[in-house]
C-alpha cells in the first residue's frame, strides 16, 4: 500500500495471502446485518481461518433508555476477543462487504483497548473474491487465547468530552456524514445541523466510486487538505453512531494523524440534548 504514513494499518490481499495462517495472524470477519444475520453470511463462505466478529453485540453496549451503541466494557471485549481466539501479540486482519465500515468500528474497538496490531483488508471480501482467493465454509476449531484490555482514554470521547473541546484551539472536530445532514438538510435527530465548529469530511469519499478499495494516499490527503485540517491538533470524529466516524479515524490514522479520537455517541446523542449547541 503506497502512500500512506502508517501503512502497517492496512492489508492488502496480497498482504493476507501471504500472512495466512500463521499463528500470530487471526482474521476477522466483521460482516454486519442489521437483523443479527452476519454470522450466517460468515457460515456461507469466508475468508479461511476467520472467525465471526460482531461489533454491535460483541463490542458495544446500549445504555438503558438510549439509542446509542457505545464501545463495550473491558469485561465484554476480553470476553468477546478470547471466544474468537485473538489474544496478546497477535496481530488482527479485518475485513467486512461495506467499504470497511464495520471493520473500521471494529479495528478502532480493538485500538481502544490497546491492539495495536489490527489492520483492515482493503477492499474487503469483495477484493479477496475478486482475486480469486479461497472461501471455505469450514468452521476451524479455536485456540485458547487470552486478551488483556488496556484502555487508551484518547481515543474515545464522551458528550461531556466533546462539549468541553468547542472553540479549542488546539482541537479539530470532523463530521464523517454526508454534507445534507452535516448541513441540517435532512437526518434522523431530534435536531438537525452538527456540533458548532465542526468541518465535514464524509467518509463515503474516502472509498473509489464503485468499489470498496480506498482511495489512494494523495487523493486522500487532498480531501483532508481541503477541509484545512491542521497537522498536531487533536482530531475528533462522530457521525451517527461511530461507524463512519471510525472508518474517517481509520483514515487519517493511516494519514499520519497521530491523535484521532472517536466520539461514538455521535449524534445520536447530542441532537437528542436540548441543553447542548447545534450548528447549521
Amino acid at each position: 500500500m503506497s502512500g500512506f504514513a502508517r501503512p502497517e494499518f492496512v492489508a492488502s490481499v496480497e498482504w493476507l495471502s501471504d500472512h495466512i495462517g500463521r499463528p500470530d495472524v487471526l482474521v476477522v470477519d466483521a460482516r454486519w446485518r442489521p437483523d443479527g444475520s452476519g454470522r450466517m453470511a460468515w457460515q456461507a463462505g469466508h475468508v479461511p481461518g476467520s472467525r465471526h466478529l460482531d461489533w454491535a453485540s460483541d463490542l458495544s453496549h446500549r445504555p438503558d433508555g438510549e439509542d446509542a451503541l457505545l464501545l463495550a466494557g473491558p469485561g465484554q471485549v476480553a470476553e468477546s476477543l478470547a471466544r474468537i481466539g485473538l489474544g496478546d501479540g497477535m496481530t488482527a486482519v479485518v475485513y467486512d462487504d461495506t467499504a470497511a465500515l464495520f471493520a473500521a468500528r471494529t479495528w478502532w474497538s480493538l485500538r481502544a483497548y490497546g491492539l495495536d496490531t489490527v489492520r483492515v483488508l482493503d477492499g474487503g471480501f469483495a477484493a479477496w473474491q475478486a482475486a480469486g482467493r479461497p472461501i471455505t465454509k469450514v468452521e476451524d476449531d479455536v485456540a485458547p487465547a487470552a486478551f488483556t484490555p488496556r484502555i487508551q482514554t484518547r481515543m474515545r470521547l464522551t458528550t461531556a468530552d466533546v462539549r468541553g473541546l468547542i472553540g479549542s484551539p488546539d482541537v479539530t472536530l470532523i463530521d464523517a456524514r454526508a454534507p445534507a445532514e452535516y448541513h441540517g438538510l435532512e437526518g434522523n435527530g431530534r435536531r438537525l445541523g452538527h456540533v458548532p465548529g465542526a468541518v465535514n469530511i464524509p467518509a463515503a469519499a474516502t472509498t473509489r466510486p464503485g468499489t470498496q478499495l480506498l482511495r489512494d494516499g494523495a487523493q486522500l490527503r487532498d480531501l483532508v487538505t481541503r477541509a484545512n485540517l491542521t497537522r498536531g491538533r487533536r482530531m475528533v470524529c462522530y457521525d451517527a453512531a461511530g461507524i463512519l466516524a471510525a472508518k474517517l479515524a481509520f483514515v487519517l490514522t493511516l494519514l499520519g494523524h497521530d491523535d484521532v479520537a472517536v466520539y461514538d455517541g455521535g449524534w445520536t446523542e447530542w441532537a437528542e440534548r436540548l441543553d447542548l449547541p447545534v450548528e447549521r
